[in-house]
């Protein structure tokens, strides 16, 4: 079914036509009626399938005309989310009068107060800083007709519950309210109780799934040769670009300083970051300026780059949920990608709680031509001046050069065919001289 036969406005069509879509996702198929119609909403589908569209491109249709107050709100729990869902808005809203404006910490009021006083038709908002007009008096919710909680999961998460609740109770009685979501978990029906009226449930896909365009794979290591490993992915792997998680602030930083030691291009984003540095890094990430990005977990839903080819978990996420959010960055709208993860034997019980949770095994592989150390041994020092995490010397420079190949995009190997680039199977090859089912069980521990 084509978006023209969805009952949307000719002027929003034609804004879905110049950003080029042209058949709507399945979580829109299902979506755009019930929010044509007025009714309240609860949608969750998988990262990457179309989520805002799937209530931008109605709440637009509904809205008509430019209005004098502010008549709709959709909360973001991050400054990210909300940039990209108020660039949506204002795209599909071209052919339209219709002002949206997007309101986030980070950065000065100044700008934000000025489209205030402009006149709008839509705010895009984090809670944080909404609270600060509220408080202040610049921004009055009484005119909301439409209210949309977006990632409603990780607002929970991250502590937003009694501020969204403030912000809720101050919206007017009779609206229509939507709440989206990668995942619905019990949490949510705290909120949902007195949010919504007879919602109209819509589950697209199961909610603990991964994208199917995405191929998976682990890489146990040494912790000692992490670094190493990453660097010898790079040098073997044909990607667009790539997007690597570290759990902490901290060590993203490490990583990056490092892959730029290694002449990579790289972008660093994480909540230390100032906003200036977090929309230059997204930007630069976006137009290829940077082919790496190194992020924490603020990017897993806080991103929509559709270039992203590879993510890379450098570390394991903490939660099954993590994982789910940040391999959806790649392989989105329908478009193939990989996801990689280096695994330490201290990894084990987290990795057996991800594949429970995704109801899949992923599987082990080995990179062809990098040298092991055996699991758990210690790192064997290197020589005074020598370099351990560059393109320089050793097995990097034989991977660079091998075959005649002269770099990462060229670079001759085997292949299992479970990702792209020259990777062997986990039970391949010798590590220290350990047959393939002592290591399995060295790695993984008895199962």
């Amino acid at each position: 079914m084509p978006f023209k036969a969805l009952k949307l406005s000719d002027s929003v069509l034609r804004g879905v036509q110049a950003a080029g879509y042209t058949d709507p996702t399945p979580i829109q198929l299902r979506a755009i009626p019930v929010v044509l119609g007025g009714g309240d909403l609860i949608g969750s589908a998988q990262t990457g399938t179309g989520k805002t569209a799937a209530f931008a491109l109605p709440i637009l249709t509904r809205l008509g005309a430019h209005g004098r107050a502010p008549r709709v709100l959709v909360l973001e729990p991050t400054r990210e989310l909300a940039a990209q869902v108020e660039t949506a808005f204002r795209d599909f809203a071209r052919f339209t009068d219709l002002r949206p404006v997007a309101i986030f910490g980070g950065v000065g009021y100044g700008y934000q107060r000025q489209e205030l006083k402009r006149g709008v038709d839509i705010i895009v908002a984090t809670p944080g800083r909404l609270m600060d007009y509220l408080q202040e008096g610049t921004i009055s919710l009484r005119d909301i007709s439409i209210l949309v909680l977006d990632e409603v999961d990780r607002m929970l998460d991250m502590g937003f519950l009694p501020v969204v609740k403030d912000i809720i109770a101050r919206c007017p009685k009779q609206r229509q309210t939507l709440f989206f979501s990668a995942t619905v978990p019990p949490e949510i029906a705290e909120v949902a109780s007195f949010a919504l009226r007879n919602p109209t449930r819509i589950e697209v896909g199961v909610s603990r799934s991964v994208t199917a365009t995405v191929t998976h794979a682990l890489y146990p290591v040494a912790l000692e040769q992490k670094f190493d490993l990453l660097v010898a992915l790079l040098e073997k792997t044909d990607f667009d670009s790539v997007l690597v998680f570290s759990r902490t602030k901290h060590g993203a930083d490490k990583i990056a300083r490092r892959l730029k030691a290694a002449n990579h291009s790289v972008a660093v984003l994480h909540a230390n970051r100032s906003q200036n540095q977090r929309i230059e890094a997204l930007a630069g990430f976006k137009s290829g300026k940077y082919e790496i990005m190194v992020a924490t977990d603020i990017a897993s839903r806080g991103i929509d780059v559709a270039g992203v080819s590879h993510v890379i978990n450098y570390d394991v996420p903490e939660a099954p949920e993590d994982y789910v959010h940040r391999i959806g960055r790649t392989g989105r709208a329908q478009a193939v990608g990989d996801a990689f993860t280096l695994v330490t034997p201290e990894n084990a019980a987290e990795i057996r709680d991800i594949q429970r949770f995704i109801g899949q095994k992923i599987p082990e592989l080995r990179l062809e031509g990098f040298e092991y150390m055996p699991l758990g041994a210690p790192r064997p020092k290197q020589p005074r001046g020598g370099h351990s995490g560059g393109r320089q010397g050793g097995q990097h420079a034989q991977h660079r050069h091998g075959g005649g190949n002269g770099g990462r995009r060229h670079a001759s190997g085997s292949s299992t065919g479970e990702a792209r680039g020259p990777h062997a199977p986990a039970h391949a090859g010798g590590a220290g001289g350990a047959t393939p089912e002592q290591r399995k069980r060295a790695f993984w521990g008895r199962r």
